[in-house]
């Protein structure tokens, strides 16, 4: 990211006030390399300032208009993270920096890198647990 494309000071407030709330409601931590942290969060604050929306930073989009208005499954929380509390973005980790990947299906790219990372606090986040077979029949 260019200096002419450094993200607001109003959004990058509003993307950190997020990712803390979005940290202590789900039992995850900040990825330990702080550097991880701060690029998700600019790349997320960027997205806030160019479309209105904090659209995932860590995935290629032909369109990213026409991303979001296909569907919200890469609006941070991803359904991803919503469902299996998985963030490839590394924003939302165990303390040890690792992504969980215990709830995640076989044969997901995330189980095939990290192998099974147990989730060290099962009773949070996993709001939208419930659609995990939908998800899965769609990808």
């Amino acid at each position: 990211m260019s200096d002419q494309q450094l993200p607001s000071e109003k959004s990058m407030a509003k993307m950190n006030k997020y990712v803390e709330k979005y940290l202590e409601k789900t039992g995850t931590s900040r990825h330990p390399n702080e550097e991880v942290t701060e690029s998700v969060i600019k790349g997320l604050a960027h997205h806030v300032d160019e479309l209105g929306r904090p659209l995932c930073p860590c995935n290629f989009y032909p369109d990213k208009k026409e991303e979001l208005e296909r569907s919200r499954e890469w609006v941070c929380a991803c359904d991803e993270m919503k469902i299996y509390k998985y963030c490839h973005c590394l924003l939302f980790v165990r303390d040890d920096g690792l992504p969980i990947t215990e709830y995640l299906p076989e044969g997901h790219e995330g189980k095939q890198i990290y192998g099974v990372v147990e989730d060290p606090t099962p009773e949070n986040g996993r709001e939208l647990r419930h659609k995990s077979d939908e998800y899965e029949a769609s990808h």
